[in-house]
């Protein structure tokens, strides 16, 4: 397990928002071993295979395919004020109240930042009932006005949330990006294991803009069976009680029945729940239809794809400090290791 947490802590301290992958890929690509072929596709998923794929004819299409999406929520530039702050909006679902104060880098010169909003005094009472809205919001970086701020950042400059990656308390890890760099840590630990061939990874692209990655992945590799590997919300948190928390750290894997973007197939949910059962592995499903994944894309592409998904419990989703225990994590990586060989091998 040693590799997996390197793999995981390097990719979360990388930065890639939806449609600024390249590092990531990099970083995965970096990591491949001589077993395996990859191509880039136009839009920038990585789609991965093993060489032996490629020297059999008959297995040209892969049976599964493995997806974890590579991009992380952010933000970008849309103007340059006056005063030399900057305004944002964000790539991906991210709430801007979460956003308030929180240490940012801008483009890729990584200037340091913070994101600041109107102060609490300066605001009427109308203002402080208001949800913050993130053209409320502006990005400090120490720029003396207009004119300094525009020889250092352009318009559309990524904005990435700074956050180190700590481990803490009895296993929690905490960190950015865990969604879903944690997926892309998984994949890449089953193809250092002795994998079933008949196999495609996909490492895909803007899954936090609508699964636009997903949906072309799917149309190249054209599978039968989808796993796709996330971080999904957890709400166990004080004063939240019953299916409200939908699903909790320390209690497993998590396999959904059901979430916005898809209903799973009920074969494939048994499997994973039998699996599970049978080789001592906790798991748990989500008790509030909610979220969605690259999942959506996958199983309405072509003529159908069979589809499920394992996800970690994550609390503070799409923040700058998303948490996650190890427990859980490796709950995960022991059914999507399971789920793989009885996919591929139809058992």
């Amino acid at each position: 397990m040693e590799n997996f947490y390197t793999h995981l802590k390097e990719l979360c301290l990388l930065n890639g928002g939806s449609g600024d992958e390249n590092a990531v890929r990099e970083y995965i690509i970096s990591k491949l071993n001589n077993k395996y072929n990859y191509i880039v596709d136009n839009l920038g998923n990585l789609i991965v295979t093993p060489n032996a794929l490629e020297s059999n004819p008959s297995n040209l299409n892969p049976r599964l395919m493995v997806c974890a999406h590579m991009d992380e929520v952010s933000m970008l530039v849309t103007s340059v004020k006056n005063d030399g702050t900057l305004t944002i909006s964000p790539v991906g679902g991210i709430d801007a109240q979460a956003a308030i104060g929180r240490r940012v880098t801008v483009g890729g010169k990584r200037l340091n930042g913070v994101i600041g909003s109107k102060a609490v005094h300066n605001m009427s009472d109308k203002e402080k009932e208001k949800k913050p809205e993130f053209s409320k919001l502006y990005v400090d970086i120490g720029a003396d006005g207009k004119e300094e701020a525009e020889r250092l950042v352009d318009l559309g400059d990524r904005v990435y949330f700074e956050t180190e990656y700590i481990e803490f308390g009895n296993g929690f890890i905490r960190a950015k990006a865990i969604d879903d760099r944690f997926g892309c840590a998984v994949l890449l630990e089953l193809m250092e294991r002795e994998m079933v061939q008949n196999c495609a990874f996909v490492f895909s692209v803007q899954e936090e803009v609508g699964t636009r990655g997903a949906k072309t992945a799917a149309h190249t590799v054209n599978p039968d069976f989808a796993l796709v590997i996330e971080a999904t919300t957890a709400a166990d948190i004080p004063e939240v009680n019953g299916e409200k928390r939908c699903c909790e750290l320390g209690k497993g894997a998590v396999v959904p029945f059901m979430d916005k973007s898809a209903i799973y197939d009920k074969e494939l949910y048994r499997l994973s729940k039998t699996l599970a059962e049978k080789n001592n592995i906790n798991w748990q499903t989500k008790t509030v239809v909610a979220g969605g994944n690259d999942s959506g894309a996958i199983h309405v592409s072509r003529g159908g794809v069979k589809t499920i998904s394992i996800s970690t419990p994550c609390r503070y989703l799409h923040s700058p400090s998303c948490v996650v225990k190890r427990s859980d994590l490796e709950d995960c990586l022991r059914l999507a290791e399971l789920m793989v060989k009885s996919m591929v091998n139809g058992s």
